[in-house]
Formats: C-alpha cells, structure tokens, sequence
C-alpha cells in the first residue's frame, strides 16, 4: 500500500506551529497511510522554535513526522512597513521548493507526495503545490467566524468596491453572515485597517478559495451559524477538526526546560479552589510601565488572588520581536506592590498556561483572546475576562462576548498593533472587570462554559463531530493523491 506524505509549511509563530504539529500528530494517530514532513522556516529573532521543534524531534519519529529546518533568512524586522510577513514568506518560497524537491527525490517506490497543508498566511505557496502536481490545503489557526469575516471582507473589497480601510475609528456595523449580531468596525483587525497591509492580507482569503479544503481549528458545536455560512461565502470543503490543543503541560511536573513552571505549580497547590485571577497575555504581549501600574493598583484593590504573567517589552518597539522576563518586575511595579500582596498573589514571567488553566485554584482568565488560548480555557471550563492586543484578538472578544455569550469583557476594543494603539486601561475599570470575572460562579455564562467545555471533548471523541470531520479530510486526501 502506497504511503501519503503530506508536507505542512506553518508560519514559525509558536502559536501557529504547535498547533500544526498538533494536526500532524492527529492525522498520522488515526491512519497508517499518511506521514508528515514539517518544513520549519526561520525567524531571526525567535529561538523558541527551535528548542520546541528539537523537543519533538525524538518524541514524534516514531509517529511519522519529521521536521525539516530551512535556512535563515536575513530581513528586516521592521513592522512599520505591513509586509514583514509577506516579504518572509516570499524570501522562503526556494527553499521550500528545494526541500520539497528533495523530499520528492529520495521518496522510496511505496511513498508519494499527497499535498500540502498550508498556513493561513503561507498561500502563495499554493504555486508550489500546482508545481508539484498535488493538491492544497489550509490550515485555519482562528475561528470560523475568522473565516468567514476574511472571506466576507473579500467580496466586499474586490466585488463590491469597498474600501475596509474607512471603517478605521468608525462606529459602524456590518451585516455579517457569520454572525447573528452586526459586527462592528471597531473590533476589526489591524490588518484590514492598515492601507500597507489590507490587501496582502484579503489576498489569502482569495487564494483559500482555490485549495481542495480549509482545515478549521474549532468545532461544530462552538459556532454552528459560523461554520453553516462559510459555504454560502464561497469558501472550499470545510473540516473543523478542533479543538486541537497541546496539553502536555497540563500536569503539575511538566514545565518547558528553563521556566520555574514547578515553582508556580506549588504556589496554586496552596490555594483555595476557583479563587484565583490568571492574568496571561500570549507570547507576544506585553505593556508598557504606566499600564503595568494600572494593572497593579487594580489587583490590590480588588482583593482577588491573582497569578500575573508580567512580561518585559521587546527592546526594539517597532520590530518584530518577542517580549521577555524581567530579571525583577519591580522595576515596573509600584513600590511595596510585591511586598503588599505578597500573601495573595505572585508575578511571573513565562507561564504554562495549559498547567495553570487546569488547576483547580483558577477561577477565572483575563486574556488577550488568541485562539489557541481561547480554545484551551474552554477545554478547561475557565470563564474569560477579555483584553484583546493584536491580530484577529478584538474580533474573538466580542464573538465570545456578545455572539456566543462565554466571556465577559474588561475591554473588546482595545489594541496595540500595526502602530495602532489605544490608550491606557484605568484601574477602575481593569478592577471592575475583574470583580465581574470572578463573581460568575454558578451564573448562566459559568454553566454555558461548563457545557462548551464537556462538548469540546466529546467533539474529539470517536463518533464526535470533529472525528468525523477529520475522518472526511482524511478520505479527501487519500482519494486526491495524483496517479502515478
């Protein structure tokens, strides 16, 4: 029987590449057929891919995936232009055709290359895919609704003659068939509010519509009028395979190499159940000093425990880099603030989010609103208190605020992206916000996240929505492999 390879290109981004190889691991599980090649592009500012890809090397070889690391290319890292994404992506195409090219050549007569699974923002390399003669498939690290606002916004822009960039600082709403509730304008991304960048960006959504299907990460039962519409959008075969997840920081011993993930372990052992704020804003976020101080004066007043994951901006503002640990937050915090609430609550850099959203001291989550953080929080019944900082994040606040009424909101608008920033969050209102999270115990909003969360495994279980679905890709790319 002839062996499918199947070569995923992820984005570098942590995010966007744990999750991929987390499809991978589901894909090559459930069938003998199919194997993977992760080809591994690389940032010149980011070493956590590299320790996370070496980590996995000897732990999934047996499983059928390998990972290929690309050179390193030398761009520049200044955002200010819009196309730092496009450029790299572009600068990598040779590569992955070389590598791919290799692949093809040292194939044994029992392995056939069956396609490419591509990212989100990796669709120009589509072309390759054609080259090669197999088919295209994207991996869709957002929400359906994402989806659909990025196909929707699409029509708009080359049918219909709109131009997105007006809707910036506007108060209007938009019919949106992904939704039930009007969209408004002000929760949109940077991306579509930017001239330098609104049109690369739309391009993706074009180019998906050529692929032999988009992979979703979500489920069926968290957006049912999402997932219904993206056919009515024009989109390809739709698979939500979700909630794809790596949980393997999930128990209280398993820490990444390097973080004190022990250390913050011990402390949630010592406290009460649900008691807990966990304060944790991706690994791209970060604020500035006068806002940390906000944030601070906040917590002491309202009195709740917290867990606060406080991390340092990048040296260079206005490049693409990641944040760090301090070496002392209080350099940042307001004096005697760590001494103060020394019995309530504990600063930290790095968190392991996975570990601490499964202990049972949470009891409640002030987020960024990624996705994957999304996804995880509601896999671990934790209501979501949303503070939104780039990407797609204002439009995951108020689809689970308002469309699927799963989080409440410190803030839904708020951004730090594209050199669009909001201004500072006061205490009262980060306090108020808090209060609010950690009183929801028992109300509607707590019950539905329970229920979300029970679905969302039972989704991934054999004879759940997302089995089946995975089930159907499964099939399309076994019965599309090109005849030899």
């Amino acid at each position: 029987m002839t062996q499918a390879e199947l070569v995923f290109v992820p984005i570098p981004a942590i995010g966007h590449l744990i999750s991929m190889v987390e499809m991978a691991k589901l894909l090559v599980d459930r069938h003998p057929r199919l194997s993977v090649t992760v080809l591994i592009m690389k940032f010149p500012f980011d070493a956590d891919v590299d320790s996370y890809t070496n980590s996995l090397a000897t732990s999934v070889a047996a499983a059928r995936i390998r990972f290929v690391h690309l050179p390193c290319e030398n761009i520049g890292t200044e955002i200010s232009s819009g196309s730092f994404l496009t450029d790299f992506i572009e600068s990598n195409k040779p590569h992955v055709k070389r590598a791919v090219a290799e692949l093809v050549d040292s194939a044994s007569s029992t392995q056939q290359l069956a396609g490419f699974v591509l990212d989100m923002i990796c669709t120009t390399m589509i072309d390759l895919a054609d080259e090669f003669g197999v088919p295209s498939y994207v991996f869709f690290t957002s929400s359906a609704a994402f989806l659909g606002m990025m196909l929707h916004l699409q029509l708009l822009q080359d049918e219909h003659h709109v131009n997105i960039t007006e809707f910036k600082d506007s108060a209007s709403e938009l019919d949106f068939p992904s939704f039930t509730n009007p969209l408004p304008a002000k929760v949109l991304p940077s991306a579509v509010l930017t001239k330098e960048s609104v049109r690369p960006f739309l391009e993706h959504a074009k180019r998906m519509r050529a692929t032999k299907g988009i992979i979703v990460n979500t489920f069926d039962e968290l957006e049912p009028q999402a997932v219904r519409s993206l056919a009515g959008l024009g989109a390809p075969a739709v698979y939500p395979v979700g909630p794809i997840l790596s949980l393997n920081g999930e128990t209280k011993k398993k820490a990444i190499d390097g973080h004190r993930g022990d250390d913050i372990m011990e402390w949630l052992d010592k406290q009460p159940p649900s008691s807990v704020v966990f304060l944790c804003f991706g690994s791209m976020g970060w604020f500035g000093e006068d806002q940390v101080k906000q944030m601070a004066c906040a917590l002491e007043r309202s009195g709740h425990r917290f867990l606060w994951s406080l991390r340092r901006p990048p040296p260079s503002i206005g490049q693409v880099e990641i944040p760090s640990d301090y070496a002392d937050p209080a350099e940042v915090l307001p004096e005697g603030f760590l001494q103060r609430t020394a019995s309530v609550g504990k600063v930290i850099g790095w968190a392991p989010q996975a570990a601490v959203l499964a202990h049972r001291a949470i009891g409640g989550f002030v987020s960024h609103c990624g996705w994957n953080s999304t996804l995880e929080s509601l896999w671990f019944g934790v209501v979501v208190a949303t503070w939104p900082l780039r990407g797609e994040q204002q439009f995951n606040a108020f689809e689970l605020v308002v469309e699927l009424g799963l989080a409440t909101e410190i803030k839904m608008d708020y951004r730090r992206d594209f050199r669009m920033e909001s201004g500072i969050l006061t205490a009262d209102e980060i306090e108020g916000g808090i209060r609010k999270l950690m009183e929801e115990a028992g109300s509607e909003r707590w019950k539905k996240v329970k229920e979300v969360s029970e679905k969302s495994r039972k989704a991934l279980t054999e004879g759940g929505s997302s089995y089946l679905s995975l089930g159907r890709l499964i099939d399309d790319i076994l019965n599309n492999m090109p005849l030899i």
